[in-house]
């Protein structure tokens, strides 16, 4: 039996995918509250500067994978236009859900689906643009979902990948200080549940740096790989390109 991380702990890798659910299920009704208290708003920037990275044409194919509310997905369907496709997607059912129907009550109708990242239920070289925000870092096999992005990409197109990585030294000490205490209490107060923040901040930790995740990148079989930190490191995203 092989073992990975669940944050700090280590679990049986069939039982991890288990309890990253727990984790989602248990947050998702309180999910875009969170995201904003936690952030002081800044994952809209940080959103908003990948939407920008992402150079979204009218006709593009386009997979956002760990969608969960709908962030990005929503943005990318304003720019593909009725000619274009977006699909958004999520191995959680409940983000999912919460993420469709507040679309629809904003009148955006998009293929909705549920799907695992290592296992992708597209054709080859399908979409123009693969997008996952804070998402890999909860992907058992990171390796494998992202070949499994690039399988998807046509030729030439975009992967991008925004996710909390490691912040600036100066910032490291006040930065613990709040992910292991301030953001557990939001998680008791806000969504009644301390020990799922708890582990979010402890996936952070575990997540690859970000000249760490470069290199996974490229041996995935990207190219032009480039990361820009966001916010002093607190984020970061990752641009790469299939050739």
């Amino acid at each position: 039996m092989t073992n990975t991380h669940f944050g700090y702990q280590q679990v049986a890798e069939e039982q991890k995918a288990h309890k990253v659910a727990e984790v989602f299920h248990s947050v998702a009704a309180k999910y875009d509250v969170m995201n904003d208290l936690m952030s002081v708003g800044l994952h809209r920037l940080w959103k908003a500067i990948t939407v920008s990275h992402a150079g979204i044409r009218p006709g593009f194919r386009v997979l956002d994978i760990a969608g969960g509310t709908g962030d990005l997905a929503k943005a990318f369907a304003k720019r593909v236009g009725s000619s274009g496709e977006v699909w958004h997607t999520d191995i959680n059912e409940s983000m999912l859900r919460v993420g469709r129907d507040r679309m629809m009550n904003e009148g955006l109708l998009m293929p909705t689906l549920i799907c695992d990242a290592e296992h992708l239920p597209f054709p080859d070289h399908y979409f123009d643009r693969v997008s996952v925000a804070f998402g890999l870092r909860n992907m058992t096999h990171k390796d494998q979902a992202l070949a499994e992005m690039r399988r998807v990409l046509k030729p030439g197109g975009k992967l991008l990948v925004l996710e909390f990585s490691k912040v600036m030294p100066a910032l490291q000490k006040p930065y613990d200080i709040y992910s292991f205490k301030v953001l557990p209490w939001l998680g008791k107060k806000i969504a009644n549940d301390a020990d799922s923040y708890r582990y979010l901040a402890e996936s952070i930790r575990m997540h690859p740096d970000q000249d760490t995740l470069k290199t996974m990148m490229q041996t995935a079989g990207f190219d032009q790989v480039d990361f820009f930190n966001l916010t002093a490191g607190v984020a970061a995203l990752h641009v790469g390109i299939k050739y």
